[in-house]
């Protein structure tokens, strides 16, 4: 079975920090890809992204195009809707049956699994892996034991890059250099992202 980690987000833009988070999992957990799936209406986020699906995308491919062993995929963004993980992951492994997935994500996230929409059924297709931050410690003991099961935790490096500061630092007219690649800091000011 070929390992992937799935790591789904706005990446409204993507930053290093995504890019940290992929590798440090990739790594830790033998993983042999993770696929980037830009969402197309978080279910737990208020606001709309500020760059639009296709843009989303674009910058998530151009952050990545170095990298073997990272891929976009755009299924979410194909569906439309709010984008709920358990309807990706049935799709992914009806194409993919040789797969076998694993979701990343953030210590920011790991406590709201259990809001997620059919989160008892998602835990038994998948295992999470919960990247950790040094700022923001992950309590397990939080967490229904049927999650817990089917959770890997690792360290990962403290970055302080957020989308939401990049995109106030473009709305103030900050520079946002070094906090993403340079392809997609070149996409971002072309097309005047952020700027309102």
């Amino acid at each position: 079975m070929i390992k992937v980690g799935f790591m789904g987000g706005t990446f409204d833009p993507i930053h290093y920090g995504h890019l940290l988070a992929a590798e440090t999992a990739r790594e830790a957990c033998g993983l042999d890809e993770v696929w980037f799936i830009p969402s197309f209406r978080p279910p737990l986020k208020e606001n709309e992204p500020g760059a639009d699906g296709s843009q989303r995308l674009e910058m998530v491919y151009r952050a990545i195009d170095f990298q073997p062993h990272f891929r976009a995929m755009d299924v979410e963004l194909e569906r439309g809707g709010t984008s709920f993980s358990i309807d990706s992951i049935k799709s992914l492994q009806a194409l993919y049956p040789d797969r076998e997935f694993s979701i990343i994500i953030g210590s920011d996230r790991v406590n709201d699994l259990p809001k997620w929409h059919l989160i008892e059924e998602l835990a038994g297709l998948v295992r999470f892996i919960g990247v950790e931050r040094p700022d923001e410690p992950i309590d397990l003991s939080l967490l229904p034991a049927f999650i817990r099961d089917r959770i890997d935790l690792i360290k990962m490096p403290l970055i302080e890059i957020s989308s939401t500061e990049i995109r106030r630092r473009v709305r103030t007219g900050q520079s946002i250099r070094f906090l993403v690649p340079e392809k997609v800091y070149s996409f971002i000011k072309r097309n005047q992202l952020y700027e309102s």
